[in-house]
Formats: C-alpha cells, structure tokens, sequence
C-alpha cells in the first residue's frame, strides 16, 4: 500500500518535449514552405537533442540515433534541399515517422525518481 503512495517510481523526463515535437512536426506540414518553416526546424532539431540527452541520461542508447538523425534532418543551419516530387513526399513522410519516434521515446524513456 505504501509503495504507490507518492506515485509511480520513475519519471519520464523525455515526455513533454517528446509531445511537443510531435505537435511541432505535425503542425509544421500545414506549413511545409511557409514563413514558420525554419522556426519549426530550430524547435524539431532542437527538442530532438534534449530528447537525445534525457536518453542518454536513462542509459537508453538505442535512441541516441535516431534522434541525433532528426537533429540532422531538420537541422536549420544547413538545411537539406528536399525539392523535387519524390524527396518532398520522403521527406512528409519522414515527419510522420520522426513524430512516431517522438511520442515513442518520451512514452518509453524512463529514469527512477529521486526523490523516494
């Protein structure tokens, strides 16, 4: 009875910038060529690092990647070109999977809280 008395014993710190990201990517396809168009990459690649660092914080490694990939994608500094028919639809596709991603790692990524 007393174990559940404060709450679960872990904490998923990759969560709320995991949820955020995956707003972010799917918002930015209304948007794909606008004006908010590198907003959206600083905000993707970004939140894609912090959830890359809370990963390697829970010794969850396999996920270091995939985001650092993501980071890589939508880095805003130096964009990759996607024109063309076939790279515009990769690339709205990766969004899809890049939001996947996102809301799978902050379900998954886990640490046990401290505060116990």
């Amino acid at each position: 009875m007393d174990e559940n008395r404060y709450g679960p014993a872990f904490q998923r710190n990759a969560l709320a910038p995991g949820m955020i990201a995956a707003l972010a990517l799917v918002v930015s396809q209304l948007w794909l060529a606008g004006a908010w168009d590198e907003i959206f990459r600083f905000v993707i690649s970004i939140l894609a690092l912090i959830v890359a660092w809370f990963a390697v914080q829970a010794k969850h490694w396999w996920w270091v990647p995939v985001f650092v990939a993501i980071a890589v994608m939508w880095n805003p500094v130096a964009p990759f070109s996607w024109e063309g028919e076939t790279l515009s639809t990769v690339f709205s596709l990766a969004h899809w999977a890049a939001a996947a991603a996102f809301l799978a790692a902050g379900l998954l990524i886990k640490v046990p809280r401290d505060d116990r």
